[in-house]
């Protein structure tokens, strides 16, 4: 038996992936890999989320099986969609000074002057600075898309739908950060133009409402499998495209 994985030219296209709460029937040609905002500002030391005091172990513990699905995907020919939360130097794009995006956002350091690890200046949650670079072990590769979001959602004001209807895209494996926020509002976002989505859980992360009960994380774990879509893990995912 062999570990290697089949290029998508040998594959059927219809394989089955074990899933919750039902088996997912995935279409290798219909399907594409999102990675949300796997970036320096959630997931790295120095940025948005370390600066804050936020404990970032769980985000960092999701980049080596994400990375794994990445090799596999990529291997299949399944397209490699970026999302980034990144906002214009000049802060326009987002909204009013009284708006809960704004409010929210400036109170984690939004736009404030930052030192990457290289000594450049950087800033937080700013484009093309480090803070919103990809982490490295998840570094996009030629002909990955990568596009910048400036709201949770990846479907608001961006050019992801369109994207992915020009390549015939139905269905979405989606990995990043955080369970509870940027991605899952990503998931009712495509569940709402009909896409078929399943999160990786090992691939995703919350620091938000670790200690309670029942984390964010696993809320929207249980949320996302009874309505929004379907619930899998890396080695599920690997295993079906073996």
């Amino acid at each position: 038996m062999t570990n290697e994985i089949t290029p998508t030219s040998r594959l059927h296209p219809l394989l089955t992936l074990d899933a919750r709460p039902t088996a997912f029937g995935l279409d290798v040609s219909k399907a594409a890999l999102l990675v949300i905002d796997m970036q320096n500002d959630f997931g790295a030391e120095g940025g948005m989320f370390e600066r804050a005091g936020i404990d970032i172990s769980a985000i960092q513990k999701a980049v080596p099986p994400t990375a794994q699905v990445l090799v596999a995907a990529r291997a299949c020919g399944i397209p490699i969609v970026y999302l980034k939360m990144g906002f214009k130097t000049d802060l326009s794009d987002v909204g009013p000074l009284d708006s809960p995006n704004h409010m929210r956002h400036q109170l984690m350091g939004l736009g404030a002057m930052a030192k990457a690890p290289n000594g450049d200046e950087s800033r937080v949650l700013i484009r093309d600075t480090w803070n919103t670079g990809i982490l490295p072990a998840l570094a996009p590769q030629a002909g990955d898309i990568v596009l910048y979001k400036h709201r949770f959602s990846g479907f608001f004001e961006t050019e992801l739908h369109g994207l992915l209807q020009q390549r015939g895209i139905k269905q979405l494996i989606v990995t990043g950060c955080t369970t509870s926020i940027c991605v899952e509002s990503t998931i009712r976002d495509a569940m709402f133009r009909d896409y078929s989505c399943v999160l990786l859980e090992d691939c995703t992360a919350e620091p938000l409402g670790k200690n309670l009960p029942r984390s964010n994380h696993e809320a929207s774990l249980l949320t996302i499998q009874v309505l929004l879509g379907w619930v899998s893990t890396s080695d599920k995912f690997i295993q079906s495209m073996r």
